[in-house]
C-alpha cells in the first residue's frame, strides 16, 4: 500500500478516535433509526472507565427459573449479537418490515428498555390469552378462515428480554411457533439487555410501560 494511503488512513482513525473514544465499530460511531415517526439514536457510553451497576451486573441468579438459556432457542430461528440487532432496527423497524419485543414484564420493561423496542410480555401471547390472536393480526398475520392465521405479510420480529438467563424472550417464541409464526421471521437476541448494558450502549426509559 503507498505509503502517503496508509498515513492518511491513520490519520483518519485517529481523528475518529478524538472525536469519539469509544465506537461502535470502527467506522461506525452511532446507530440511528426510527419507529413510529420517532428517532432513536444508539451510541456506547464515552466514559471509559464505566461499570456495570445495578441489576446488569448480577451475575448469579437462582435456577431455576433463571437458567442459561441455549444458543438456538428453535430450529430455523436465528440468534443474534448487538451488531445484528443495530441493523435489524435500522433496517427492519425503520423500515416498516419488523418490530423490536422485549418480551419482559411491564415492571421489567419500565426500569430501562432498549431503544425502539415494543413491550409485548411473553404470557400475552400464549394461547390461553384470549387477545393473543389481536396481538398476532396486530404484528400482520391476517384470517384465512377456520380459525387460522396466514403470516405470509407479518413482521419480522426479533425478541430480548433480562439477558442469557432469562426465559422470557425463549417462551415467547415457543408461543409464536405454536400460533404457525413462521421461524424464518423471528430472532433471538439471547444477550439481552443485561449484554447490551455490558457493552454501554444506549438504554432509555421507557415510554409507554406496560
Amino acid at each position: 500500500m503507498n505509503h502517503r494511503i496508509l498515513m492518511a488512513a491513520f490519520c483518519f482513525m485517529a481523528t475518529a478516535g478524538n472525536a469519539q473514544d469509544v465506537r461502535i465499530t470502527t467506522f461506525k460511531s452511532d446507530s440511528t433509526f426510527a419507529l413510529n415517526d420517532q428517532t432513536f439514536t444508539v451510541t456506547r457510553n464515552q466514559d471509559t472507565q464505566a461499570t456495570l451497576g445495578s441489576e446488569y451486573a448480577l451475575t448469579s441468579r437462582a435456577c431455576p427459573p433463571h437458567c442459561l438459556q441455549p444458543l438456538i432457542v428453535a430450529d430455523g430461528v436465528a440468534t443474534f449479537a448487538e451488531l445484528e440487532v443495530l441493523t435489524f432496527l435500522e433496517e427492519h423497524v425503520t423500515g416498516g418490515t419488523g418490530l423490536f419485543i422485549d418480551a419482559r414484564s411491564p415492571a421489567d420493561y419500565a426500569t430501562g428498555s432498549i431503544p425502539g423496542a415494543v413491550n409485548v410480555p411473553f404470557p400475552t401471547l400464549a394461547a390461553e390469552n384470549r387477545y393473543r390472536d389481536d396481538i398476532l393480526r396486530a404484528l400482520g398475520a391476517v384470517d384465512k378462515g377456520d380459525d387460522a392465521l396466514d403470516f405470509t405479510q407479518a413482521m419480522a420480529l426479533a425478541l430480548y428480554s433480562g439477558g442469557p438467563w432469562s426465559d422470557d424472550a425463549p417462551t415467547a417464541i415457543e408461543h409464536l411457533l405454536a400460533a404457525g409464526y413462521p421461524a424464518e421471521k423471528l430472532f433471538y437476541f439471547r444477550g439481552g439487555i443485561q449484554a447490551w448494558a455490558h457493552v454501554g450502549l444506549t438504554i432509555q426509559h421507557s415510554q409507554n410501560p406496560g
